[in-house]
């Protein structure tokens, strides 16, 4: 039986900084709510993918669990695990790398969520749950390869999950519950069809690829590829420091995101762009205040900037625009900064606008009275 090769190395991939910026961000905090990744064939999608799976730090899990329930955390535990814990059998922790699980096109409703044993609990009286691909992908990455071609319900199934992080089956008055928290990657090629505006929306971030145009660069590609393909365990031993480096920023970004602070005045920042853009509903105001507090963390700092909030809105905006100054999804940031910069004089200098906001991310926030 043949070995597999090694996988790619993320920090080897030339170029494409958005979409390796987005999948990073995801990775120190999951629940920001997946990425969905446009471009044509050949530029490194399904390849950063795997990368950023391979890459990223092993993690603590229940070895008795099939849901990769995580030992620290028991009030996300599945149904199965706490049952275990009650009837006071032993619980052994082991350390593994996450999970990368590839999604067929062809998955069905209880390919993915999973299924319950009618038959067994009328009969025996035992609730019998057959896992699906959400259990597999708890605490890992759950890539879906031209998600535009999959069953639209499919899909609600597995943003519902992402954004849920729970997966609860239930079949004539019988339920199981078990965690699904997950980095949801989803690639596609727009030219075979799109997804529905309402679907585009519930990805929290988006990029879009193009193949590079830099010789130069063209040119780093193919002699990587021509090494990696020589040589793969040398090529990855060569990034491996590379690798290290970043898996170990992503950890400690990890330990620090939730202490990351905001202000009044970075929400009113947030609240003011979408606005101003005229995006639908408010995922997106969330997303972005989500996704700068993983970049402050990712710079080892305890409060966000307007970098940082001006980086989450070029990955969260793009694919909610319906019209506007924005015709390309590559969202040129030139009229977003302009606002910023007209937000920061609107609200003025004073020390109420720089208040640690409260902790409800929902609390409205009230823009300054003009004197």
């Amino acid at each position: 039986m043949s070995r597999r090769p090694p996988v790619y190395p993320f920090t080897a991939i030339v170029g494409q900084e958005r979409m390796k910026r987005a999948l990073t961000l995801n990775a120190i905090d999951m629940r920001i709510g997946g990425l969905l990744i446009r471009g044509e064939r050949g530029t490194g999608k399904s390849t950063a993918a795997r990368a950023l799976a391979a890459l990223l730090p092993e993690i603590d899990t229940i070895a008795e669990s099939p849901f990769g329930d995580d030992p620290a955390h028991p009030e996300t535990w599945s149904d199965e695990v706490r049952e275990r814990k009650e009837r006071g059998e032993p619980l052994t922790v082991v350390r593994r790398k996450i999970r990368f699980v590839d999604l067929p096109v062809s998955a069905t409703e209880d390919r993915v969520v999973g299924t319950l044993d009618i038959e067994k609990a009328i009969q025996r009286g035992e609730r019998h749950f057959d896992p699906g691909v959400l259990a597999a992908a708890n605490r890992g990455i759950l890539y879906v390869d031209e998600v535009n071609l999959l069953d639209d319900h499919v899909v609600d199934l597995l943003l519902d999950s992402a954004a849920m992080g729970v997966n609860v089956v239930e079949r004539e008055g019988i339920s199981f519950a078990h965690p699904a928290r997950f980095i949801l990657i989803g690639t596609m090629n727009p030219e075979e069809g799109d997804l529905r505006p309402q679907l585009l929306d519930r990805f929290a971030l988006s990029v879009e690829v193009r193949g590079i145009t830099d010789a130069a660069e063209r040119m780093e590609i193919l002699e990587r590829h021509i090494a990696y393909e020589a040589d793969p365990e040398g090529f990855r031993h060569e990034w491996a420091s590379a690798e290290q480096e970043l898996s170990n920023r992503i950890a400690a970004a990890r330990e620090l995101v939730d202490q990351v602070t905001y202000t009044r005045r970075d929400l009113f920042t947030i609240a003011a762009i979408t606005s101003n853009l005229h995006i639908d509903g408010h995922r997106a105001d969330l997303v972005i205040l989500k996704a700068a507090r993983a970049q402050a963390a990712f710079e080892a700092r305890t409060h966000i900037t307007n970098a940082d909030i001006l980086m989450a809105a070029e990955l969260a905006i793009p694919h909610r625009l319906k019209r506007g100054p924005f015709a390309d999804s590559q969202m040129s940031i030139t009229a977003v900064e302009e606002q910023m910069e007209q937000i920061a004089s609107e609200w003025g200098e004073g020390d109420e606008v720089n208040e640690p906001a409260p902790s409800d991310e929902q609390t409205p926030v009230k823009k300054k009275a003009s004197s």
